[in-house]
């Protein structure tokens, strides 16, 4: 347990500079775009004179160099001071925390349903290798793979909310319901079937597809073989063998694709309304609130270091032979 210990408090002393990286990248490259947020409510307004322009850059520190700027902005966030959003007229902090929440339903509910069901599903083809089942479930992976997250979302809710009415068209939860306890979490969950499975089906094809060739290349494995010629039934080969060590790269990627899930949360919470992260980056970037973008940013990069972490412990419970350094 000691060990186990250390080595998190090791990862966790390696991330810093990781972090602290990204930062600075993330700074450099929303400075290299575009306007600013001066520009912004310079146009909402229809016109500005060039005092009013000076006066907004000034009051957001936009009339200072760049390397001054960056340095400011790393003291901050040193500080866990993330800056206020000019369009939400509130620190970033607050509204990053408030939209965390559902971000962390729908992320945890798409990987726990890609995962789970990609694992069975591969390894329901890997058994059945060129049968019907292989045939069929290999083909909707690829369909699913090839679908655009927008399509399936749009045609989810024209099937299942406007023609049937079995699940609401957008939002986390009923307007003005005020429901408490149980039945707000059923409320939430009723909300949360479309987009879950909409964000889950991408990412369900690659793990079909993963686990699919991880089993197969485990089978023809020398221990399998040796198995084999101990007596051992396929079955238990198949579940005390063969499936620990084919888990090993579908953890990988889950790991790595959590980064790619928050991208792709920003499409399915647009379509469905869902009020989470990827739906508040996408109106902060048309906003040119780079503050909050920046935060949002900051928090997406903290999330996938500590997936990454979880998963590397992972990796020690199904392989013992992997030492923790």
């Amino acid at each position: 347990m000691s060990g186990r210990i250390a080595f998190i408090l090791r990862r966790f002393l390696q991330a810093i500079p990781i972090l602290l990286a990204i930062i600075i990248i993330n700074f450099l490259l929303l400075k290299l775009a575009p306007g600013d947020a001066a520009d912004v409510l310079a146009g909402e307004a229809g016109s500005a004179t060039p005092e009013y322009m000076a006066e907004l850059r000034a009051k957001f520190g936009l009339d200072k160099p760049v390397p001054v700027q960056l340095a400011q902005y790393v003291g901050r966030v040193l500080m866990l001071d993330f800056g206020y959003s000019f369009r939400h007229d509130m620190p970033v902090a607050q509204l990053v925390i408030d939209r965390l929440g559902p971000t962390l339903i729908l992320m945890v509910t798409t990987i726990l349903l890609a995962v789970g069901f990609g694992i069975l599903l591969g390894l329901l083809a890997a058994t059945g290798l060129n049968t019907w089942r292989d045939n069929v479930i290999s083909i909707l992976a690829l369909v699913s793979y090839a679908t655009p997250l927008f399509w399936v979302g749009l045609m989810l809710i024209v099937v299942f909310s406007i023609n049937l009415g079995w699940f609401p068209t957008s939002g986390m939860e009923t307007i003005a319901a005020f429901h408490t306890g149980w039945a707000r979490v059923l409320d939430i969950a009723h909300h949360l079937v479309l987009p879950a499975i909409t964000l889950s089906l991408f990412y369900l094809a690659l793990y079909t597809r993963l686990m699919r060739a991880s089993m197969l290349e485990q089978a023809g494995m020398d221990y399998v073989i040796t198995a084999r010629a101990k007596g051992l039934s396929e079955r238990r080969i198949t579940f005390r063998h063969v499936l620990r060590n084919a888990l090993l790269p579908v953890v990988t990627m889950a790991g790595v694709q959590v980064s790619s899930l928050i991208g792709g949360s920003v499409i399915v919470e647009t379509v469905f309304g869902w009020p989470g992260l990827g739906q508040l980056a996408f109106e902060s970037l048309f906003a040119r609130d780079l503050n909050l973008l920046m935060g949002i940013f900051f928090l997406s990069a903290v999330l996938v270091l500590i997936v990454n972490l979880i998963v590397d412990i992972l990796y020690t419970l199904l392989d013992p032979r992997i030492e923790l350094k």
